[in-house]
């Protein structure tokens, strides 16, 4: 049913699936549910309450469903639950959440490199990818199709839009609208991600129409409110891409990166 080296660690209150492959010297604590095909390299450390899905990946030295950093936590029980077919890179570390009964989330096919961060009571979407040294703060929330750069450090709370990209090193201290490139420290939107689009397969239109938005958005000396109103008063403003862009920013609670 699945594979254990003789030096792992495996706690009696954990599960494992079919398939299971738990390298040397890895520990597994209490509550942990890996899901069938999951694959432990050599050294990794995964503690509970955590439901992982099935076909993770992780390299030696991960150390995943850690317990809050954050110093409200006096040893609730918080949890971590992951999507299946993620790869958790060497020494990534992942927290479970805060408050009684909060969580970690995290979608399915994401890449985290090598000491990728993701905090306590994160929300990661699907098919992302965090490059090495990437850093999420507390409570921040990832869409779908994001990739953060290396060494960029995202500030608690703050959103990253769908399809946006970070520059290397990049301090994010307000939310990253969806398709957009945001570089710097602190972080500017620098224009639209697309070769992420093109790579996407994104219709000519939604690239033109995405194009319109960010010059009317971040280029032009208006308001952000007037902006997206003549976003959506004009030609691509039925757009789906365009309508997704201005519920995000007119959403945004931190405000969003010019």
């Amino acid at each position: 049913m699945f594979t254990i080296h003789p030096t792992a660690i495996i706690s009696p209150r954990a599960e494992l699936g079919s398939g299971v492959e738990v390298g040397p010297y890895c520990v597994i604590g209490d509550g942990v549910m890996l899901g069938d095909g999951c694959v432990l390299h050599n050294h990794v450390t995964i503690h509970g309450p955590s439901r992982i899905g099935a076909r993770n990946t992780f390299y030696p030295s991960a150390c995943i469903g850690q317990q809050s950093q954050d110093l409200k936590y006096k040893g609730e029980p918080t949890f971590l639950e992951t999507g299946d077919d993620n790869v958790f890179r060497e020494f990534c570390t992942v927290n479970r959440g805060t408050l009684p009964g909060s969580k970690t989330i995290i979608g399915s096919h994401n890449h985290f490199l090598a000491y990728a961060h993701i905090a306590h009571d994160c929300v990661v979407g699907s098919h992302c990818i965090v490059s090495n040294n990437g850093t999420l703060a507390g409570h921040v929330v990832m869409d779908d199709h994001v990739i953060l750069g290396g060494l960029t450090a995202v500030h608690q709370f703050c959103r990253i839009g769908a399809y946006a990209i970070t520059g290397g090193c990049s301090k994010i201290v307000q939310d990253v609208p969806p398709y957009m490139i945001a570089d710097g420290n602190p972080a500017a939107i620098r224009g639209v991600n697309l070769v992420g689009l093109q790579r996407a397969s994104f219709p000519e239109e939604d690239v033109r129409a995405l194009r319109e938005a960010y010059k009317a958005l971040f280029m032009r000396k208006q308001n952000t409110s007037d902006a997206l109103d003549a976003i959506a008063q004009g030609e691509y403003g039925k757009n789906p891409c365009i309508e997704k862009l201005g519920h995000f920013v007119r959403s945004s609670q931190r405000g969003v990166t010019k």
